[in-house]
């Protein structure tokens, strides 16, 4: 049992980030209702007891390709959770790319910040290691261009 606090607040109190081995945690110490798993490879959630609501968003890490579509639905489904004012962790493996990733957008979806720079940077200061790949950045810049 892990109740060590490896993940972070992207919106305190609503929205959490982090991997996948910080799935227990996130549920037990934040009361988590919808998991949203960025892991293609997973073919189940990363903590089988959450009674939590899972989402499971296909997102290679090492794609040579933008994935704009993927990211666009996993960011949908974290902004809509949160409208809906529900508790939402989201997660990779290990919580830097994809997940940073949607950290971003999410920010930039709820207007959180203006500019794709500002979200990144925005992001890798709650969780610093965050490491938005090229092909990632270019998903992003396909959503929201001119950010």
């Amino acid at each position: 049992m892990s109740t060590e606090k490896n993940y972070h607040a992207l919106i305190p109190n609503k929205i959490f980030m982090g991997s996948a081995a910080d799935v227990e945690s996130m549920v037990k110490n934040e009361g988590i209702e919808v998991i949203v798993d960025l892991r293609g490879e997973a073919t189940e959630c990363a903590y089988l007891e959450a009674k939590a609501k899972w989402i499971q968003i296909p997102l290679a890490d090492n794609s040579a390709v933008p994935q704009e579509k993927a990211f666009e639905q996993a960011i949908e489904a974290v902004t809509e959770a949160y409208q809906q004012n529900k508790k939402i962790a989201f997660h990779c493996g290990g919580g830097k790319g994809r997940t940073g990733t949607v950290a971003a957008g999410t920010l930039l979806a709820l207007g959180l910040s203006d500019k794709l720079d500002e979200a990144e940077a925005k992001a890798k200061s709650i969780r610093n290691i965050i490491d938005i790949k090229p092909s990632q950045r270019e998903s992003l810049n396909k959503l929201y261009p001119g950010k």
